[in-house]
C-alpha cells in the first residue's frame, strides 16, 4: 500500500485496502482470541488518509507535468548580471508533526502532498502504458491474499527515462533534533556543487523566552543559557562576517536594542516529535544556521514560522530563500485544532495544489464547483503564475537567493504558488490587512509581484469571478474586469 500510494497508484491502493479490510476480518473469526487492534489501526488509518485526500482529486496531478506545467527547456532566463549560477533542487527533507494529524504510517498527509509536488508526472506513452496499466493492473488476488498466476512485472516501469531523475527525498517522522540534524549534516556533505536543498518543516511552534545579556533577569533552565549564547554568538558573528549582508539589515543602533539581542529574547521554535522532553523535540532557528554553507531553500509551516526570519542575514555563506506560513489560520478554516485545517495545512496546500487551496479557503468542495469552471479557473491560474515568473527573470530588483534557483522547475513553481497564495490571503476580505494571517518571504520579492498590484487584484478578481465569490474579497478602487474595462472603453468611444 505505501509502495502504491507514494507512486499514486491510487486505485491499486483502493484495491489493497479491500483485500487487508477483508483478511483482517477472516483472521478475527479464525482467530477469535487474538488482539488484531494494531491492524485495525492500520486501516483505520489508511482509510482516513484516502478520504482526506479525495477532494478534486480527478483534476491535475500534484507532481511536475510536462502536459500541464511548463516544459523546463522554455523557463524565462534570468539576467546574467543578477542570477550568474542555475542552481538545481537536488535533496529535500521532509518532516511534519501535529497532534493527531492524517497520516499513514510514517508518511503525514502534508509531507505526502510536498513529496508528490516534487515528482516528475510521467507523460506520453510511458504515462499511457505504464501509469494506467498499473493503476488497473487486472493482477488476481488469491485467497490467502497473494497475487495470483497472472501477475504482471512492472518494476521496469516505475522510471521514466524520458524525464530527468527525480531529487532525492528524506522523509522524517517525529525525529529527535539529533536526528534531523544528523540527516541535514549528511545531505550537505554529499550536496554536488550546483545543488539546493530544500528543507520542509510543518509544526507547531513554542515561543520560548531567553533574557538578553545584561537584563539583569535570571535564566530558568540551562538549556535556555545554551540556547540564548548559541544564538547570539551565531548571530554577532553572522552580523560581521556574513558576505550577503546589506547595510539595511544591520542592527539599529539608535534602537537600544540589537538584532540578535531581538532574537536572543524571542527566540521560537518548531515541535517535530513527541520523544523524551524539552530540546530533543524542538527545531530553534540558530539549528539551522550552521547549514547556510551550504544553498538552502526553507518552507516552513508554523504558527512560530516568524521566529526563522533570524536566519535571513544570519547565513554562513549562501543566501537562505524562505517561505513563511502565516502565523494564523484564515477565521473560516479553523476547526476545533485551530492549528489545522481537516484536510491539511491550507498553506501547504496552496504550496502544492493552488486551486484546491481556493476553493477550501472559500469553503466549496470538489461537488460544488463544475468541472468546466474549475479547468477555466486552472487554465487562467497557470497563465497568471507564467506571467509573474516571466516579470521575476526580468526584474532588476530579484534578489540573488532567488535569482539563483529561478531556473529550477520544482522550486520556480513552489515560489509562484507562494505569491498566489500571498495575493489571495491579502485581498481575502476575513484576513484582509490583518498581518498574522498573511505568509511572508525572505528576502523580499520584488514589488512587481506585491499583492496590491493591478495586475495581482485583476487576477485574484479573475479567478475569484469564475467562481461568483468576488464579494469574498476587497479590491483597490477601480480594478475591475478585462471585459469589464474593455466594456467600458467601447461605451466611451461610441459616445
Amino acid at each position: 500500500m505505501m509502495v502504491c500510494l507514494v507512486l499514486n497508484r491510487r486505485e491499486m491502493v483502493h484495491q489493497l485496502v479491500s483485500q487487508l479490510k477483508m483478511l483482517v476480518d477472516e483472521c478475527k473469526r479464525t482467530f477469535q482470541e487474538a488482539d488484531f487492534k494494531e491492524w485495525k489501526l492500520v486501516v483505520q488509518e489508511i482509510v482516513r488518509f484516502l478520504k482526506a485526500d479525495t477532494a478534486f482529486m480527478n483534476t491535475r496531478p500534484l507532481r511536475y507535468s510536462l502536459v500541464l506545467d511548463p516544459s523546463p527547456d522554455c523557463l524565462p532566463q534570468v539576467s546574467i548580471s543578477i542570477g550568474k549560477r542555475n542552481l538545481r533542487l537536488r535533496d529535500a527533507i521532509l518532516s511534519s508533526y501535529h497532534h493527531n494529524e492524517v497520516k499513514f504510517s510514517e508518511l503525514t498527509l502534508d509531507t505526502f502532498r510536498m513529496l508528490q509536488c516534487l515528482e516528475w508526472e510521467p507523460s506520453g506513452s510511458f504515462y499511457q502504458s505504464g501509469g494506467a496499466s498499473f493503476s488497473g493492473m487486472g493482477t488476481k488476488i488469491g485467497q490467502n491474499g497473494s497475487p495470483g498466476p497472472s501477475r504482471i512485472n512492472y518494476s521496469h516501469d516505475i522510471t521514466d527515462p524520458t524525464l530527468p531523475p527525480n531529487p532525492r527525498k528524506a522523509i522524517l517522522y517525529r525525529p529527535s533534533i539529533t536526528h534531523f540534524i544528523a540527516v541535514l549534516a549528511t545531505i550537505c556533505e554529499e550536496l554536488p556543487p550546483d545543488g539546493v536543498l530544500l528543507i520542509y518543516l510543518s509544526g507547531r511552534g513554542r515561543q520560548t523566552i531567553v533574557p538578553s545579556y545584561g537584563a539583569g533577569t535570571s535564566l530558568d533552565t540551562t538549556e535556555n543559557i545554551v540556547r540564548g549564547f548559541q544564538s547570539h554568538n551565531i548571530l554577532s558573528e553572522a552580523n560581521s562576517t556574513s558576505p550577503f549582508r546589506s547595510p539595511s539589515d544591520s542592527p539599529n543602533p539608535s534602537s537600544g536594542q540589537s538584532k540578535e539581542d531581538c532574537i536572543s529574547c524571542h527566540s521560537g521554535c518548531l515541535h517535530i516529535g513527541s520523544r523524551g522532553n524539552g530540546g530533543l523535540n524542538f527545531i530553534y532557528p540558530c539549528d539551522l544556521i550552521p547549514f547556510t554553507r551550504r544553498p538552502l531553500f526553507l518552507v516552513i509551516d508554523s504558527d512560530s514560522s516568524e521566529a526563522f526570519k533570524g536566519i535571513n542575514g544570519a547565513e554562513k555563506g549562501e543566501p537562505a530563500a524562505m517561505l513563511l506560513s502565516p502565523s494564523s489560520l484564515s477565521p473560516l478554516v479553523t476547526t476545533v485544532d485551530t492549528s489545522r485545517h481537516p484536510t491539511g495545512s491550507l498553506f501547504t496546500i496552496f504550496l502544492t495544489a493552488p486551486l484546491q487551496a481556493f476553493c477550501l479557503l472559500l469553503g466549496f468542495s470538489s461537488s460544488d464547483v463544475e468541472m468546466d469552471l474549475y479547468s477555466k479557473a486552472e487554465k487562467l491560474l497557470s497563465s497568471s503564475l507564467n506571467d509573474w515568473g516571466l516579470t521575476l527573470a526580468t526584474s532588476d530588483a530579484l534578489d540573488l537567493a532567488w535569482a539563483q534557483i529561478l531556473s529550477d522547475p520544482f522550486l520556480r513553481r513552489i515560489l509562484l504558488r507562494f505569491i498566489f497564495c500571498r495575493a489571495v490571503l491579502t485581498l481575502y476580505a476575513p484576513t484582509f490587512n490583518k498581518k498574522e494571517f498573511l505568509p511572508e518571504c525572505l528576502p523580499c520579492l520584488p514589488m512587481a509581484v506585491h499583492p496590491t498590484t493591478t495586475a495581482s487584484q485583476t487576477m485574484v478578481m479573475q479567478i475569484a469571478n469564475i467562481f461568483s465569490a468576488t464579494n469574498r474579497f476587497i479590491f483597490s478602487e477601480g480594478i475591475m474586469l478585462p471585459e469589464d474595462r474593455h466594456s467600458d472603453r467601447e461605451s466611451i468611444s461610441s459616445s
